[in-house]
C-alpha cells in the first residue's frame, strides 16, 4: 500500500510504516530482515530481567518465555498494531539503549492452525523491524518453525543474514525434541548460504550436549557463540558444585 497515513491509521495497517522500510520475500511476504554483526552477545537477558538488560557491554535482550509474559493485550506488538503511543513510549523508554535484541519467539506449535504459524511468525518480524528503526538495536533473526514443511516460510526474508539465534531450552532432554532441533539446524544451514555463526540461548549445566546437538553446522564451520545467561550461569555452577563434591568422595 502506498503511504497515506490517514488511511493507514483507518485501516489498523499501522505496521506498514515499519514494513514499507524494507522488503517483502517468499510467498507470504514475510518482511526481510538482515544480521552481519562480527562482534557478538556475550550475555542473553530475558524480556522480564530488565535489571540486567546492560549487564554487559554486549547483552541481548530476548523473549524465550511463555508468550503470556510478554505478548499480553498491553504487549508490543499490539502497541506497534494499534500504534499505541503511550505503550510505544512506555517501550521506547524500557528498551532504551539496548544494544542487541533477539527476534521475540511467538511459540510455534505442530498442533495448532498453520495460519497461527504464520500469523506468529509475522508478529517476530514486525517487533524485530521496530527495535531496528525506533531502538536502533542490532535485531539477530530467531529460528524457530514447528515442522520441516514450514521451514522455507519461516526462513523467508533471512537469506543474506551470517547470525541467527536459536534456543535449545526444552530440545534437549527429549530424544524426539532433540532430533526436531538438529533437523531445524540442518534445514536453516541447508537454506542460509550466507549463515556463519549461530547465537544459541541455552540453558544446559555443560555444553558437551549443546555442541553435538549442533554437530552439523560445526562441520560446515559454522561458529556456535553460547552466551551466559541467568538460569545457565545457575546450572553451571550447579553443575560444578556437584562434581566437585563427588571429587572429594573418591579422593
Amino acid at each position: 500500500m502506498k503511504k497515506n497515513n490517514n488511511l493507514i491509521r483507518l485501516l489498523n495497517l499501522n505496521y506498514l510504516t515499519l514494513t514499507n522500510k524494507t522488503v517483502s520475500c517468499g510467498n507470504m511476504d514475510l518482511p526481510a530482515i538482515s544480521c552481519n554483526v562480527s562482534v557478538f552477545p556475550d550475555f542473553i537477558a530475558l524480556y522480564s530481567e530488565k535489571s540486567l538488560y546492560h549487564k554487559t557491554k554486549h547483552t541481548a535482550v530476548a523473549f524465550f518465555q511463555f508468550d503470556e509474559d510478554f505478548d499480553g493485550k498491553f504487549g508490543l506488538f499490539w502497541a506497534i498494531y494499534y500504534n499505541d503511543k503511550e505503550r510505544l513510549k512506555y517501550f521506547k523508554e524500557r528498551f532504551k539503549d539496548v544494544r542487541y535484541v533477539i527476534i521475540p519467539d511467538f511459540s510455534e506449535l505442530g498442533d495448532v492452525h498453520r495460519i497461527e504459524n504464520n500469523y506468529r511468525l509475522f508478529k517476530g518480524r514486525i517487533v524485530g523491524l521496530w527495535f531496528m528503526f525506533e531502538i536502533g538495536a542490532v535485531v539477530i533473526p530467531n529460528i524457530t518453525f514447528p515442522t520441516e514443511e514450514s521451514a522455507d516460510f519461516a526462513l523467508d526474508g533471512y537469506e543474506e543474514c551470517s547470525v541467527a539465534a536459536i534456543s535449545t531450552k526444552g530440545h534437549m532432554s527429549d530424544p524426539i525434541e532433540n532430533r526436531r532441533l538438529r533437523a531445524n539446524i540442518r534445514l536453516t544451514i541447508d537454506k542460509l548460504p550466507n549463515l556463519k555463526t549461530f547465537i544459541v540461548y541455552d540453558v544446559c549445566g555443560t555444553n558437551k550436549a549443546v555442541l553435538d546437538t549442533f554437530a552439523y553446522a560445526i562441520e560446515k564451520g559454522i561458529d556456535v557463540v553460547i552466551p551466559d545467561n541467568t538460569l545457565k550461569c545457575r546450572n553451571v555452577k550447579h553443575y560444578n558444585d556437584r562434581h566437585s563434591i563427588r571429587k572429594a568422595v573418591e579422593v
